[in-house]
């Protein structure tokens, strides 16, 4: 599961695209990485909330880190953050991603999933009604995290 979420200070242009889903039994590997998941779907969708300048950051996945990733993402992202400045995968160091994801949890917890397809379809409206103000406050409390 993808997401990428947006704030332009300059307005009041604030949002996150749709969450982006891969099927089951899908490898994802540095190739299908580039050319389906960010080549596809996250990049344009990117470039359609924040325009032609926006900031990227991965975790350190193999997938991101592969070279060939790296070398699409540099010319591809105006603002992209170096992998040796990734966090790691754990919530201590990459409390943006946990945040949201803790707050879609507890909403898709409140009734029973009786199936994976449904349990998509309610991701992606969770994901789709999430505040902005969820999303702001993640951001913020890494960015104080980071500035301490």
């Amino acid at each position: 599961m993808l997401n990428a979420f947006a704030r332009d200070r300059r307005s009041a242009s604030n949002s996150h695209t749709s969450l982006i889903l891969v099927d089951p039994g899908v490898k994802v590997d540095g190739a299908y990485y580039r050319d389906v998941l960010l080549t596809q779907q996250l990049l344009p969708a990117i470039r359609e909330i924040s325009g032609e300048y926006f900031t990227f950051q991965q975790d350190s996945v193999p997938a991101h880190r592969a070279r060939e990733t790296i070398r699409l993402l540099e010319p591809a992202a105006p603002a992209f953050i170096s992998p040796d400045l990734w966090p790691r995968n754990s919530p201590d160091v990459n409390p943006v991603d946990y945040k949201n994801w803790r707050a879609m949890q507890q909403r898709w917890y409140e009734t029973r999933v009786d199936d994976v397809e449904e349990l998509k379809r309610r991701l992606v409206a969770i994901w789709a009604d999430m505040e902005q103000s969820v999303i702001d406050d993640a951001i913020d409390n890494n960015n104080n995290n980071n500035n301490a």
